[in-house]
């Protein structure tokens, strides 16, 4: 069953209260992980977190599949495309195509250090050009009517002073660009390959932290080592947001709390074994299509992740689901060998 779409959430730092990003946490774009169907997924969890895609390139935009690299179902909303390019005209046909696509904002990624990135220049080489991401943010803008964000490091190689970081916003905020996803690590672009680049650099939220009071108007989303929503809501007494990348997939229903502890929900949200089950009529759709029941069920491997049962479960659907003509069936199945805890008698 789709789930609607809901409404942005007014941030502890957020100076007006109109914005349409304005959202408190997101799970981050990670590529091989962040696509649709993990998206629709983690919905069955929070219904109010910030998604993203994978990221795309705008050549890949321009001259391919769109409904493959851009589809997505209404219930993934509110749902951000993330683009990775340097060439203002061509990203500027991108904020189009995302617009008429319903997406609820586009974010220009200036932070992926990887090679394949580097060569095609944009990433984070493009933080040692910050008019050219302005730019870049500007032609997006100007295209379409939709909220256009920034996703960076605190810097690159040896131009990671915090001044260096501010001259970068400072520039491509003269556009009118409010929105900062900021990861508060470097990147070495040489040197370092993109696994190293997320764990070796050193975490320096204080300069996240400054950045927020040297900008007050502008809205600005840390980023980088964060594993729980303790450590959020400790983050948003400092900035207006908080986006958790590899923890959100370890983890996933770790996120089952974000809607009332984060955004203030008083619905309870489903159990484990209810997000599970949510997930079949989905699961027979795509099945229908002539989809491998893998492509979705690998999203679902860490669901019990910590719980009796957890190992049998990945088990049961890293074996069984890649069995030709494999199905819902597989998730039932392993799903009758899980301990639910609301079908357990109490102890009298």
């Amino acid at each position: 069953m789709p789930l609607p779409t809901v409404a942005p959430s007014q941030s502890v730092h957020l100076t007006a209260p109109e914005a349409p990003l304005g959202y408190p946490l997101s799970v981050a774009p990670m590529m091989d992980r962040t696509d649709r169907h993990f998206r629709y997924f983690m919905r069955q969890i929070t219904r109010q977190t910030l998604l993203y895609t994978e990221m795309v390139t705008s050549q890949a935009i321009l001259h391919g599949d769109l409904d493959h690299l851009l589809g997505f179902s209404p219930a993934e909303k509110p749902l951000i495309l993330q683009v990775g390019g340097d060439e203002p005209a061509a990203l500027a046909k991108c904020a189009r195509i995302a617009a008429d696509f319903g997406y609820d904002g586009i974010n220009l990624n200036v932070g992926c250090p990887s090679d394949r990135v580097q060569s095609g220049h944009f990433g984070a080489c493009l933080m040692a050009q910050p008019q050219r991401v302005a730019d870049c943010v500007a032609a997006m803008m100007a295209a379409a009517d939709l909220p256009v964000s920034v996703k960076h490091r605190i810097g690159i190689d040896d131009l990671d002073r915090y001044e260096d970081m501010a001259h970068f916003v400072e520039v491509v905020s003269a556009t009118g660009c409010r929105y900062f996803t900021v990861h508060a690590r470097k990147a070495w672009l040489k040197g370092l390959s993109p696994r190293e680049n997320r764990d070796i650099p050193p975490l320096r939220y204080g300069d996240v932290h400054r950045l927020k009071r040297d900008f007050p108007h502008l809205f600005i989303e840390i980023n980088g080592g964060f594993k729980t929503l303790d450590q959020a809501r400790s983050q948003l007494e400092q900035v207006d947001a908080v986006m958790i990348g590899r923890a959100a997939y370890d983890e996933p229903y770790s996120f089952a709390a974000a809607d009332h502890s984060i955004f203030g929900a008083t619905t309870s949200p489903l159990s484990r074994h209810q997000v599970a089950e949510a997930m079949l009529p989905y699961i027979d759709q795509w099945r229908a299509q002539g989809l491998k029941l893998s492509t979705i069920t690998r999203h679902l491997l860490l669901l019990f992740a910590g719980q009796p049962g957890s190992r049998v479960w990945k088990r049961q659907l890293t074996e069984q689901s890649c069995r030709p003509g494999a199905g819902s069936e597989v998730v039932r199945q392993a799903l009758a060998v899980v301990p639910d805890p609301a079908k357990i008698p109490a102890e009298i």
